[in-house]
């Protein structure tokens, strides 16, 4: 349990993904005007993190991966090897593919459920299907825990962690989506308005945010 614990605080607040890794900047900047968009946004990038995870992770370890549990190598392996059913080469396209049916997924909930909240996310709620943070996290699961012998284990790793960096992301821009809602009723020069002035904060928070390194230990 304490693993798990360990695994979920540094993804959240060591190795966030916008802070610490700087990927979903787009998502970031352009959703952090209001409290009420970046919360919206921050629970559609949990639920897409999350089960991209879960899903990428099933994927690649029983039809992408050269293994025993390869679902090819069972089915139509007499004679052959795990390596003659290699398939990692196709990982990046997968995981899109992935990815671009859950976020369609979200917005149909949204469009239906909560039409506001989808005006207001405009644009930036399609363009989760090329949120490198997403791409990042799928990516980083199966780095860290693709091949692990214990599939039980390994497979609550990697939800988990897309949990946290979803929770982080949405924390990150919860906080950023304040200090802009403070920034628009102060005077700011105005050559540092709109954009310039975000990525300034958001250097700030960085560096802020660089005070949780080593919590881990």
């Amino acid at each position: 349990m304490q693993e798990y614990i360990l695994l979920f605080i540094s993804i959240v607040l060591v190795n966030n993904f916008i802070l610490a890794k700087f990927l979903g900047l787009c998502p970031f900047i352009g959703v952090s005007k209001q409290r009420k968009a970046a919360i919206g946004m921050g629970g559609a990038v949990i639920f897409v993190m999350t089960m991209a995870s879960v899903v990428s992770w099933v994927v690649y370890r029983y039809l992408l991966a050269p293994t025993d549990s390869n679902l090819f190598y069972m089915m139509m392996g007499q004679g052959k090897v795990p390596a003659d059913f290699d398939f990692t080469f196709l990982t990046t396209v997968v995981f899109i593919l992935v990815i671009a049916t859950l976020v369609q997924l979200v917005e149909m909930f949204l469009m239906k459920v909560v039409p506001p909240l989808y005006d207001a996310l405009g644009i930036y709620l399609p363009l989760i299907t090329t949120n490198c943070a997403v791409m990042g996290v799928a990516l980083l699961n199966i780095k860290d825990f693709g091949m692990l012998q214990n599939a039980g284990v390994s497979l609550v790793k990697t939800a988990l962690q897309g949990f946290g960096g979803g929770v982080g992301f949405m924390l990150v821009i919860f906080l950023m989506s304040g200090i802009r809602e403070r920034l628009d009723q102060i005077e700011v020069p105005d050559a540092l308005k709109g954009a310039p002035i975000a990525f300034i904060c958001a250097g700030l928070m960085a560096l802020a945010f660089m005070g949780f390194a080593g919590l881990g230990q």
